[in-house]
């Protein structure tokens, strides 16, 4: 059996994520017969069919699923090995967040860390949590900021940092949140199962609005849209100014502290960033607590 190089990866890979050879090879500027060729070549060094043909683009076989997965993991073990041997100070860090946390946390570490660090080559990635745990898994982020990962999934938390999820409105629209529209972030969302999961508790059905990302949510709750469970955190500001309230409801607040994670290797930069963020003497009161 001949060896399967990282480029021939990278194309299957970017084939199962365009569903098409045609938007494969126009996204990797290569010919259509290019990228064949190398699916060709893949499957038959595998002994295996990676791909079958559905309506006018192609799927993944069921072999083809579990190639991708190794695919991306072998290749970002390749990734972070150039970085595993570089010295900290001067090495690559990928963190990747989930939206709440981008906007109210994770800022504010960021900057003091790169004027600390200011050779660290920084990257910043906002997605959704099951999309975050699952890049880190494949060794494609560095570190995640988030609630807890799943169990099993073979990943560390190394820091933790207080956080609640309030209920909360605008008071300048009075709402009774047992009859009031929820609105709700989109799918993939930890804070969106959360909040499913409260009115399942409440045994309350009432109208919902999925409005997507965290900033939006929280405005739709400014305007009078609805109310919406979120972190404190995230709207300290809103509540200062009278914008928001927090709401009395019945489970709340839920003690929901984020998450500082990594795989049981992580890359030597994204331990000194751990070290940086439980450091109050630099970090103030954003910092996290160890272990």
């Amino acid at each position: 059996m001949g060896s399967i190089s990282s480029t021939r990866m990278e194309t299957f890979l970017v084939v199962a994520g365009q569903s098409s050879v045609r938007r494969a090879a126009a996204q990797l500027h290569i010919t259509e017969a290019a990228v064949s060729a190398a699916i060709t070549y893949i499957e038959k060094q595998l002994g295996a069919d990676l791909i079958a043909k559905s309506g006018r683009g192609i799927e993944l076989t069921d072999a083809g699923h579990v190639y991708a997965e190794y695919c991306r993991t072998i290749l970002g073990l390749m990734d972070e090995a150039k970085t595993a041997v570089q010295k900290a100070e001067k090495g690559r860090l990928r963190v990747g967040v989930v939206a709440t946390a981008g906007e109210s946390v994770v800022l504010a570490l960021l900057a003091s860390f790169r004027e600390r660090y200011p050779d660290v080559d920084l990257s910043l990635s906002i997605h959704p949590r099951d999309e975050l745990f699952l890049e880190l898994r494949h060794h494609e982020t560095d570190l995640v900021i988030a609630g807890r990962p799943p169990r099993g999934a073979g990943l560390v938390v190394r820091a933790r940092r207080p956080s609640s999820l309030v209920v909360i409105g605008s008071p300048a629209h009075p709402m009774n949140p047992m009859t009031a529209t929820w609105l709700l972030r989109g799918p993939g969302s930890g804070t969106r199962d959360t909040t499913l999961s409260l009115l399942d508790q409440l045994q309350i059905s009432p109208p919902t609005l999925t409005l997507g990302a965290h900033g939006a949510v929280v405005a739709g709750a400014r305007e009078g849209l609805g109310v919406t469970l979120t972190h404190n955190d995230a709207v300290e500001r809103d509540l200062a100014g009278g914008l928001l309230e927090v709401l009395k409801v019945r489970g709340t607040p839920l003690d929901r502290p984020w998450h500082a994670i990594t795989t049981k290797t992580p890359t030597p930069t994204a331990q000194l960033f751990v070290e940086h963020i439980v450091d109050e003497a630099n970090v103030g009161r954003a910092a996290f607590v160890e272990g």
